[in-house]
């Protein structure tokens, strides 16, 4: 992939900027707007957009050949953690949770979990996941966390991460870190309540930010920001949106030059606080690089950030920025829209390694 940011229209530029979640049951349905019209820059699938194996691969490969024609190619994102966020078909038996396997303090097995996630996932034509998770486990196994954390142990989480990291990379599969800068901070769940941090920074960059630090020292290209508000950096904004937080502490203190995504800007909290076009505005101003949405973007919307940046309120040379972060990440990690072939022995072949881990 050679594509210069000087071939992209602006339209072609906001594109690769949105991911869209395909939360139906009937995928299809919009699929050839978003990608042929609105060129959008990834398609995240979830479990209910199919039943089988062979569905997913139709689903994947239409989504291929309907980017084919566009000058960039597309993101097939994922949420694919193991326990309960896993979104493979279920002929495909399920990895645990990532606390289950941390437990065992036994590196190859997180390196043999984290081999069979990254060949299943590249075997069916998925390329980025939203993974792995580098909170801090500080609340029960139901919280909106809990089990999806490794550990309370800070270095024991940078272990099993950078394992995982490194594993999904080998497969040419972009690893996602999140929930930057913790979900572990609050007992609160996102999707449904803005929390506010009243914690020291301070402590902050001790505990909970120390997983993504190492994260970056090895590699890591891909960073989710969350919806929280750190009351002693941005009293008024989430980090999700503050300008501040992001160039402050992603940017200059840590240096990272890699992509940043938002959580879901259609989360509940974010809509009723802000109103649904509001927070979008809000996060392309604040310097992300990628707006995921769970749900299909409204037109309406899509156009108003578009006249945004004609209007000069979204400045394109920040857009110019993050699209070529983009570019470069996609280039790395080799993205194509070749389409995938049916494996008839990958379901027997990736169950039998499960079966075979050592729990």
């Amino acid at each position: 992939m050679e594509t210069n940011i000087k071939d992209l229209s602006i339209e072609e530029k906001i594109g690769q900027m949105i991911i869209v979640g395909l939360d139906t049951t009937e995928p299809y349905a919009r699929l050839k707007k978003l990608v042929t019209e609105h060129k959008v820059g990834g398609i995240l699938l979830y479990r209910k957009n199919y039943k089988t194996y062979e569905e997913m691969i139709k689903l994947i490969n239409h989504i291929k050949e309907l980017n084919s024609n566009n000058k960039v190619p597309i993101l097939i994102c994922i949420d694919q953690e193991g326990g309960r966020v896993n979104r493979m078909p279920k002929e495909f038996l399920n990895l645990p949770s990532a606390n289950t396997l941390s437990n065992y303090k036994n590196e190859e097995l997180i390196k043999n979990s984290a081999k069979i996630t990254a060949e299943m996932l590249s075997s069916t034509g998925i390329n980025l996941n939203f993974a792995p998770v580098l909170d801090i486990k500080r609340f029960s196994n139901n919280h909106a966390i809990g089990d999806r954390a490794f550990s309370d142990d800070i270095e024991q989480i940078k272990k099993d991460t950078t394992i995982i990291i490194k594993e999904l990379q080998n497969k040419d599969i972009i690893p996602v870190v999140k929930h930057f800068p913790g979900h572990g901070l609050t007992e609160s769940d996102t999707h449904f309540k803005i929390p506010v941090i009243k914690k020291k920074m301070k402590d902050i960059e001790n505990e909970d930010m120390k997983p993504f630090e190492e994260a970056i020292k090895k590699g890591a290209d891909t960073i989710l920001i969350s919806h929280m508000k750190i009351k002693e950096v941005d009293s008024k904004n989430p980090v999700s949106i503050s300008r501040k937080f992001i160039c402050k502490y992603l940017r200059k203190k840590y240096r990272y030059n890699g992509v940043i995504l938002t959580d879901d800007m259609r989360m509940k909290s974010m809509r009723l606080r802000y109103g649904e076009y509001k927070a979008i505005q809000r996060a392309f101003q604040a310097g992300n690089d990628i707006i995921v949405f769970k749900n299909i973007i409204n037109d309406k919307i899509y156009e108003k950030i578009l006249k945004d940046i004609k209007m000069h309120k979204i400045k394109e040379s920040r857009i110019n920025k993050s699209v070529t972060r983009i570019l470069k990440m996609k280039e790395k990690y080799k993205i194509t829209d070749k389409k995938i072939d049916i494996d008839n022995n990958l379901i027997k072949r990736i169950n039998h390694q499960i079966k075979n881990l050592p729990i």
